[in-house]
């Protein structure tokens, strides 16, 4: 996809963050939009950003969870836009809790939304993509779809599954030559709100950690602006890439887990030692 001038966007939480300018940039060159959020005032907002522009903006309240609102909203904006080119399934929790500690509830939400979300969006706009004869399926991943991390094991087990997911898509994409093609996002800090909106569970104190501390601490390293992040994507689905990585902590990262995949941990430590 050269340009995305006239072509339908698709956009799951486009209410902040990423998902938000990615609606601006895609606005700004042309492309008709469908946005999604669970959060109404946040939709609101992006539509503030980009009324300006001479495109189409559809809105809708949505929560990736439920299926069947998610195969309606793609129904609805193939009808009101007539085609759809582009899904970017952006919406995104995070949760941090040790193994023992999670409940199986806590780790269903995070699969519910991180992983079964980026499902549904898919299945459920392939049909439009391969219809418009040209489309694109953006899945976001993480830098911690390709490292995995204390406190993070349901985050991390989410990113890794949307890895996988997207890969074994892009594949078979490449192999029906249907017009479709796949790439998978793994960005790193990105400045968002994610750590605000972040669940911290006191089971990580058994590791030493503080609830409360732990996330003004993650908060100092989402240093992407979502902008500059938005960029890349873009960049990516232009060149029609399978893997994207954003920042220079997700390249260093995922340079270390190449060089020592079963010792990334401790060489990561090493390197952040020698940082300081």
């Amino acid at each position: 996809m050269k340009n995305f001038n006239q072509k339908v966007a698709a956009i799951t939480g486009a209410g902040s963050g990423v998902g938000q300018q990615l609606a601006i940039l895609l606005a700004q060159q042309g492309a008709h939009l469908a946005l999604s959020d669970v959060n109404e005032q946040g939709l609101a907002e992006t539509l503030e950003l980009v009324k300006s522009y001479p495109v189409k903006v559809t809105l809708s309240t949505l929560n990736v969870v439920d299926r069947t609102a998610v195969e309606e909203w793609a129904a609805n904006t193939a009808q009101e836009h007539g085609k759809i080119n582009l899904i970017f399934n952006n919406a995104g929790v995070a949760l941090a809790s040790t193994v023992e500690g999670m409940s199986y509830e806590e780790m269903e939400w995070v699969f519910d939304i991180n992983f079964w979300g980026v499902v549904h969006g898919t299945k459920a706009f392939l049909p439009y993509l391969k219809q418009s004869g040209e489309g694109h399926i953006i899945n976001i991943s993480s830098l911690f779809g390709l490292t995995a991390q204390p406190t993070q094991s349901a985050y991390n087990a989410t990113k890794f599954a949307v890895r996988g997911f997207t890969e074994s898509l892009r594949q078979e994409l490449d192999l029906q030559a249907n017009g479709v093609s796949a790439t998978c996002v793994h960005p790193g800090g990105i400045r968002t709100n994610i750590a605000n909106s972040a669940r911290m569970s006191d089971s990580i104190r058994a590791l030493g950690l503080n609830p409360a501390k732990a996330s003004k601490a993650f908060n100092k390293v989402l240093k992407t602006p979502p902008e500059e992040a938005a960029k890349v994507i873009l960049n990516a689905v232009k060149k029609d890439q399978r893997r994207v990585l954003i920042g220079n902590d997700a390249k260093i990262l995922d340079l270390i887990q190449r060089v020592a995949p079963s010792h990334y941990a401790q060489a990561l430590n090493l390197f952040t030692k020698k940082k300081k």
